[in-house]
């Protein structure tokens, strides 16, 4: 039920340690000139201590909530960290993959699978619209590892202000009968006067907020909570019918008849920001802050005076900048994951004095990787000739979304290169498009910024590696696919047999230098304009080997598709098998990125085959930061020819007699 996947701090480390702190102040507990050195001996133990968080996520929504929630608990803390999500598929997916690449110093982070625990709850009628969701707080006894024996609980719409092994330290100040700490509710929902005939869920005086929980969950187990909260759930719900605050209901009945048990937190520790609430009574000053909880459907549009300030502290966390909480915690060692070892153990090996460095060190750094950003929803087609166009982006080809979702009706998967501000400026413009808020079937990947040179490689291998369909169009973001290509290119699927054989299919690219295109419907319209000049074959004027081999003069009248020749330099746009071989990623900025992707398509004995009924459109813009660096450094060009000769020696051993064509084309450019 539970996977752990990154263990950066080990548990046995905290334990000896603090066996030899305690045995340390047991020798110096009569002296009392060294009590500063006790003191600061505790306050070492406190830092080492492991603190436990647990979360209910499911969806996308959810789970980019969640991100800024753990940003806000990383600034903060000082202590190792171990995050229990309960996910839903989409949500284990999304986190799995971005704590994975994120890889945090002493952080560990287990997934529970909330379909699981859904026959624990579903027999509860539910009003709130978080859904069955909204009740997995119940099952944690059972759901958490069963020697787990306390654990901080935490809605996703939580910000904190402070260090989170305060709230922790409250575990300390517990009765021996004590096994919940609370806040107070702060809005009049339970006192029932909101409205006429409004009738809430029994609850203590004003009742709690479920939004910040510390759960005893030792002691939880042994009164036996489980049966407890349902045998009171069943009671309510002969009167209530339904829940309308979905597990908050359920809390609060359940104390109203075990008042002993709840530990009420001051309540600055969930400052409740829904409306109409007595949040302001909380504090004196906004300093005084621990936790702000935005569990008004309208979130930063609450009303409260000093909301612009809570306001800011949310959108500081929201795009502040994640690679910078990957730093060490002061005084922890933590026990490195696999991956970072091996990490660590690939740069140490680089040298420094290779003018090739950068290069070298950028295909080895792990960039950060948000999958399905915004809601996505694909149903597999029946006849398994789909298709998904697959192209990576930065900020500044942002525009190109909305016509590429006009010509193309079929799945997208995009990847985009973004710092953690640049995202949340891409969220507001998508749902602002009526045209991107309408498709669904398109995936946005967020691979976020890190490092001097684009991951262009790395970008488009997240794009292909998250395509949904057997088959992919590999395209680049720029390049307007002409009207009914998708149709096109699954008949040509079924047509050519790509589910039997090894074939690449070339779409024939062309471009336009006028901004303002009226885009040909029909070959016969393109071959028109491409004789008026208004059109021309790609990069015709500035690299046309790229593009030559495809043969434009035997596609003008071509009916049928041809198989062509690989040549060097060749980097046409193709549709393949989604198993292709992934990009090269040593391949960064500009240059030879796509070139590399087609020599090893033909290595594999990949057929090249040109569509004659099939055309894209490179439309014009400004030349990308990476090209202008390739264009005006030297060093630049060298290094790209050197990562050239050894892709080569790559190819050449992984292929043998298959490859050796490439090292001979490249002698004799």
């Amino acid at each position: 039920m539970s996977n752990l996947f990154i263990i950066s701090f080990s548990p046995f480390l905290i334990y000896f340690i603090s066996l030899l702190v305690f045995v340390f102040i047991f020798f110096l507990k009569r002296n009392h000139y060294l009590l500063k050195i006790r003191l600061l001996l505790l306050l070492v133990f406190a830092f080492l201590q492991l603190i436990h968080v647990a979360c209910v996520c499911a969806g996308h929504n959810a789970s980019r909530d969640v991100v800024t929630l753990v940003k806000s608990v990383l600034f903060h803390r000082r202590n190792p960290l171990h995050f229990h999500f309960i996910t839903d598929t989409v949500a284990n997916r999304i986190l799995s993959s971005l704590f994975q690449s994120w890889m945090v110093p002493s952080v560990q982070v287990s997934f529970y699978d909330a379909d699981e625990l859904k026959s624990e709850v579903s027999w509860i009628p539910n009003k709130h619209y978080s859904g069955i969701y909204g009740l997995m707080k119940l099952t944690l006894t059972k759901a958490l590892p069963s020697d787990l024996s306390k654990v901080i609980v935490l809605d996703t719409d939580i910000t904190f202000a402070t260090d989170i092994a305060e709230l922790w330290g409250i575990f300390r100040k517990f009765t021996d009968k004590q096994v919940i700490g609370l806040v107070e509710n702060q809005s009049d929902w339970y006192l029932g006067n909101l409205w006429k005939n409004h009738k809430p869920w029994p609850a203590l005086g004003r009742g709690f907020n479920t939004g910040v929980i510390l759960l005893y969950l030792e002691r939880l187990r042994r009164i036996g909570w489980e049966q407890m909260w349902r045998l009171t759930a069943e009671r309510e719900l002969m009167s209530m019918l339904s829940t309308s605050l979905a597990d908050q209901d359920i809390f609060n009945a359940f104390i109203k008849q075990n008042p002993v048990l709840v530990h009420q937190l001051p309540c600055f520790w969930n400052v409740q920001l829904s409306d109409h609430t007595r949040s302001e009574q909380c504090y004196t000053e906004v300093s005084d802050l621990k936790v702000i909880h935005w569990n008004s459907p309208k979130k930063l549009r609450v009303k409260n005076k000093h909301v612009e300030f809570f306001r800011n502290l949310y959108l500081t966390f929201l795009e502040y900048d994640g690679n910078l909480l990957r730093r060490e915690l002061f005084g922890c060692p933590s026990q490195a994951s696999p991956d970072s070892v091996q990490l660590q153990s690939a740069l140490e090996e680089l040298d420094e004095d290779d003018q090739c460095y950068d290069f070298r060190r950028e295909r080895l750094t792990v960039h950060r990787v948000h999958l399905y950003f915004l809601q996505y929803e694909y149903t597999p087609t029946e006849d398994d000739t789909d298709v998904t166009l697959v192209a990576q982006l930065s900020m500044d080809r942002l525009q190109m979304l909305e016509a590429i979702c006009k010509h193309w009706e079929g799945p997208i998967s995009l990847a985009l290169y973004m710092s953690d501000a640049e995202a949340q400026q891409f969220l507001r413009y998508a749902q602002a498009s009526e045209v991107l808020k309408n498709r669904k079937n398109v995936g946005y990947h967020i691979v976020y910024k890190e490092g001097q040179f684009y991951p262009v490689n790395l970008v488009r291998n997240v794009a292909l590696k998250n395509a949904n369909t057997p088959y992919v169009f590999l395209t680049d973001v720029d390049f307007l696919p002409m009207y009914g290509l998708y149709d096109y290119l699954r008949k040509s699927v079924v047509q050519l047999d790509m589910a039997h054989t090894k074939k690449a299919l070339v779409v024939p690219a062309f471009e336009t230098l006028r901004y303002r295109l009226s885009f040909p419907k029909s070959k016969a319209e393109l071959l028109s304009m491409l004789d008026m000049g208004t059109l021309y074959t790609f990069r015709y004027h500035v690299w046309p080997k790229g593009h030559a081999p495809t043969n434009y003069a035997k596609w003008r009248t071509a009916t049928t598709p041809y198989k062509v020749e690989w040549e060097p330099d060749f980097e046409p746009y193709v549709v393949v098998r989604r198993d292709c071989p992934e990009y090269d990623q040593r391949f960064v900025g500009f240059g030879w990125n796509k070139v590399s992707h087609i020599m090893e398509l033909d290595a594999q004995e990949y057929d090249l085959m040109v569509l004659p009924n099939a055309f894209m459109i490179h439309m014009p813009h400004a030349p990308s930061f990476d090209i202008s660096k390739f264009r005006s450094s030297s060093s630049y060009r060298n290094c790209l020819n050197t990562l050239k000769d050894e892709f080569h020696q790559d190819l050449s051993r992984k292929y043998g007699s298959a490859a050796l064509k490439y090292l001979t084309a490249q002698r004799n450019i």
